[in-house]
């Protein structure tokens, strides 16, 4: 572990938990040592949300992040390392409620892909986030592998260092 300045805070390791609930069902749950809103920001902020999505072991930079966070708007975001040679992950939000819960459709995939729940539940100051994706089909889920499951503990230790920093500017004047 890297060793911090003297006087910073050394935020508490969390643990991420990816779960098949069902055939159809992945869930991934982590608390987060910030407030709803500033996870939340982190969730639909588009300069916010570039700094940690992507896992950085894979080497695939998220070269553009185009997100209309409310009910009927878009996102669409862009990997790879340049526009010739990237892959587009698309949808549309069903819900957004400030601070508390976003769903989406994931529509790269066509009829096969999931539709995203993220729930932020704030308690003493800290998160619980709940990622629930919920697949059209037992096949569909079998299709999409364990590789964005098996990436999601490195994102969201990038989202705890990005929250990290983002309370340190806040406590700066």
């Amino acid at each position: 572990m890297d060793k911090r300045r003297e006087g910073e805070s050394t935020p508490i390791k969390n643990h991420t938990t990816v779960e098949r609930k069902s055939d159809r069902e992945l869930v991934v749950t982590r608390t987060f040592d910030a407030p709803a809103r500033t996870v939340f920001e982190a969730w639909t902020k588009p300069e916010l949300f570039m700094r940690w999505w992507a896992p950085k072991s894979m080497g695939v930079p998220l070269l553009s992040c185009e997100m209309d966070v409310r009910a009927g708007g878009k996102y669409r975001l862009e990997f790879g390392h340049d526009a010739s040679n990237s892959s587009a992950f698309f949808g549309r939000y069903i819900e957004v409620t400030p601070h508390s819960r976003l769903v989406w459709t994931n529509d790269e995939g066509g009829d096969g892909g999931p539709v995203t729940t993220v729930t932020f539940e704030e308690k003493g100051g800290k998160t619980l986030l709940v990622m629930h994706e919920l697949y059209p089909s037992k096949e569909a889920l079998d299709a999409a592998g364990t590789g964005a499951a098996d990436a999601m503990p490195e994102q969201f230790e990038q989202l705890d260092e990005l929250l990290v920093a983002l309370g340190a500017s806040a406590g700066q004047s």
